[in-house]
């Protein structure tokens, strides 16, 4: 609505004027409180956008510097894990040297010794083979030294050359060359001394016997054995487990389980007490 521009000079006029001036003034002060009011709410409007959009830019820019963050954290491990997979390799490859440089010496000794030996061998023309006169010349027993009882036990039957003894199983008296030691089936019987598996050989009487070259013409006779642990031309040591203890023969079966053991000396049956330590 425009502003009136003209009034009359009457009283009437003039009151209608101003009247008018007043309508126009009041539409005048509406209208503009509501364009106040329209752009009041118009930059709640933009000012609640801006701050939306600023709490989503700063969301976009936090989650962008956490994923940044994470990123360089797992560079950061792996960079640590390759590191120490190197540590460790060298560690292993160090430990490796090691243990080489130690079974290396050790290797070659044996080498050498290996090959020293076969030269040896080779100068003397000598060779392990079945017993032979001259390889029983290469032991040597000295009586003086004794031998070792070859199984704990007692002695049920004494070496007796000079007088009968009477065999319980034979119900008879007769000269005994060796010494018959009680003992359980399964028990072990040991080598007396050094010397070399000369025979193994089964008969009727002693069952199982095996015969050990001592050296020097003495023998040691095992009967009534089992499960020899050596074979002919063996050597062993003293106290090496010859045999084990069998079931007695016919001949031996009121006496019960035991070992038959002889010594002899150039073939002859000696007295092996004389000789246990």
């Amino acid at each position: 609505m425009n502003k009136p521009s003209e009034c009359g000079n009457t009283i009437v006029n003039s009151s209608k004027c101003i009247l008018l001036n007043k309508q126009w003034t009041v539409k005048n002060m509406r209208k503009n409180h509501g364009w106040a009011a329209f752009w009041q709410k118009k930059q709640y409007i933009i000012a609640g956008t801006l701050v939306i959009l600023a709490a989503v830019g700063m969301t976009v820019l936090y989650s962008r510097g956490q994923e940044q963050e994470r990123k360089q954290l797992e560079q950061e491990i792996a960079a640590e894990m390759d590191t120490e997979n190197q540590n460790v390799a060298m560690e292993e490859e160090t430990e490796a040297d090691q243990v080489a440089s130690i079974l290396k010496p050790q290797t070659q000794s044996t080498e050498t010794a290996e090959v020293e030996k076969e030269s040896e061998e080779a100068d003397s023309g000598q060779e392990e083979v079945a017993p032979t006169g001259n390889t029983s010349q290469a032991l040597h027993f000295a009586a003086e030294d004794g031998i070792l009882w070859p199984m704990e036990g007692n002695v049920i039957l004494d070496y007796s050359m000079d007088s009968t003894v009477y065999f319980a199983t034979l119900d008879q008296y007769k000269y005994n060359p060796a010494v018959i030691i009680a003992g359980d089936v399964n028990s072990k019987v040991y080598a007396v001394a050094k010397g070399k598996i000369q025979s193994i050989e089964t008969n009727e009487v002693t069952g199982c016997t095996v015969t050990e070259d001592l050296g020097d013409g003495y023998l040691a006779v095992y009967g009534q054995l089992k499960e020899p642990e050596f074979a002919v031309g063996d050597y062993v040591e003293a106290g090496h487990v010859i045999g084990y203890v069998t079931e007695p023969t016919k001949y031996y079966s009121v006496e019960g389980s035991n070992l038959y053991f002889e010594l002899r000396k150039d073939g002859v049956p000696v007295d092996p007490i004389e000789f246990f330590e």
